[in-house]
């Protein structure tokens, strides 16, 4: 018990950001799914079952209009191709990790991946159980967010046109924190050009695939150049 209470305490505050971030996401969240008639269990239940952030904004659309399920696929894979590449940078950090391994793969968002990316235990902290009180509290969090909005969306008067904008904000904030904590920029620079440059040449709606792609080829190509770098 100690041994986890430990690493509950490690990783707590390193999930503070993230807190203030998924407790207004959830909220507007929540508050969007009562505007579409689904309640509080609805909400919980999704947030705690699909805890897939971006992709459950959008998923209120396919809910609320004719089911089409190869237009649901293509376009979850769209919005969630992200994660298959940083899912795989995340393998040799996860090998030996046993019964976590399951939830933390459940549970790896954006937010939990930077975390686990950046952060190490103190020395006398089972590194498991700390990857694993992060991604909980983080996934709690999300699942807290979602039960407050479902609960208030029907006190909500006001119009909430706009409001999954939120979800935008909180990426600029992550992007400009790992910006300022970061060094070197090489890689963020990289991400941004192949990212404009692909929403150039594919649109809107289908430049998210290939700027992924594009963004793991060239910083494969300049690995060894951007790990000098970061030296």
């Amino acid at each position: 018990m100690n041994e986890k209470r430990k690493a509950l305490k490690a990783a707590f505050p390193h999930t503070i950001p993230v807190l203030t971030g998924f407790l207004f996401l959830g909220i507007a969240y929540g508050i969007l799914m009562n505007t579409k008639g689904y309640g509080v269990g609805w909400t919980v239940l999704m947030s705690a079952v699909a805890f897939a952030g971006s992709m459950q904004y959008v998923a209120i659309t396919l809910l609320t209009t004719v089911f089409d399920p190869i237009y649901a696929l293509l376009i979850t894979l769209m919005v969630n191709a992200r994660h298959l590449f940083y899912g795989i940078s995340m393998l040799e950090k996860f090998q030996g990790t046993g019964r976590f391994k399951p939830y933390l793969i459940f549970g790896l968002c954006d937010e939990t991946f930077s975390i686990l990316c950046s952060a190490e235990p103190p020395q006398g902290v089972d590194r498991n159980w700390f990857m694993f009180f992060v991604t909980l509290l983080d996934h709690g969090y999300w699942v807290l967010g979602s039960a407050l909005g479902g609960a208030l969306g029907p006190m909500i008067s006001f119009d909430t046109k706009g409001l999954d904008f939120v979800l935008t904000a909180l990426f600029v904030v992550i992007f400009i924190n790992q910006w300022k904590s970061s060094k070197k920029h090489t890689p963020a620079v990289i991400g941004v050009v192949c990212s404009a440059i692909c929403l150039v040449l594919f649109g809107q709606s289908h430049f998210m695939i290939p700027a992924m792609l594009s963004i793991l080829a060239v910083l494969t190509l300049f690995r060894k150049k951007i790990e000098q770098e970061a030296v």
